[in-house]
C-alpha cells in the first residue's frame, strides 16, 4: 500500500502541494483567458505570408517603427501596418466589413472598413492581438501577432 488510503494523510499532502505551488506566469493567465473568449472557433485563419520584423532584407532605417505584415485567406489579402499612432490596414480586393482587434487579455475594439477596403485602429494594439472579420458569410481570423 502506498498510504493513500488513509484520507488525512492524503488531505494533508494536498494541502502541504497547495501552499508550496508557485504563480501561475502572467503570459501562461493571458493565453489561457484569450483561449476562454475565443469564441469564434470556427473561424477560417488567414495566413501570414509576410512580416516586415522577420525580413532580414528590409534594413531597420528603412522599416523604422513601423511593422508591415499581409495576410492571405482564399482569394482576400489584408495588409497591415503597426505604427506608434495606429494600426492601419487594407483589404485587397476591398470589402464591406468590420474588424475586430482582440487582446490577449480578452479586451476587443471594433474599426468599420471603408469602400477602399481601408481601415484604421487607433491606439495601436498595446500587447499581442488578433483581427477577425466577416468575409463572403464566414468569420475569418488572423493568429496572433505579437
Amino acid at each position: 500500500m502506498t498510504g493513500w488510503d488513509d484520507d488525512d494523510r492524503l488531505l494533508a499532502a494536498l494541502r502541504d502541494m497547495a501552499r508550496t505551488r508557485s504563480a501561475v506566469p502572467r503570459e501562461v493567465v493571458d493565453a489561457a483567458k484569450a483561449a476562454f473568449a475565443w469564441h469564434d472557433v470556427d473561424a477560417e485563419l488567414a495566413g501570414l505570408v509576410y512580416d516586415s520584423a522577420l525580413d532580414d532584407r528590409l534594413l531597420t532605417s528603412v522599416r523604422g517603427d513601423h511593422r508591415f505584415l499581409i495576410f492571405e485567406v482564399r482569394d482576400l489579402t489584408l495588409e497591415v501596418e503597426v505604427g506608434p499612432e495606429a494600426l492601419f490596414g487594407q483589404f485587397l480586393p476591398p470589402q464591406r466589413t468590420t474588424v475586430v482587434n482582440r487582446l490577449r487579455n480578452g479586451e476587443t475594439t471594433g474599426s468599420p472598413v471603408d469602400d477602399t477596403g481601408c481601415f484604421v485602429i487607433q491606439p495601436p494594439p498595446p500587447e499581442s492581438f488578433s483581427l477577425s472579420w466577416t468575409y463572403e458569410g464566414r468569420s475569418v481570423r488572423t493568429d496572433w501577432v505579437t
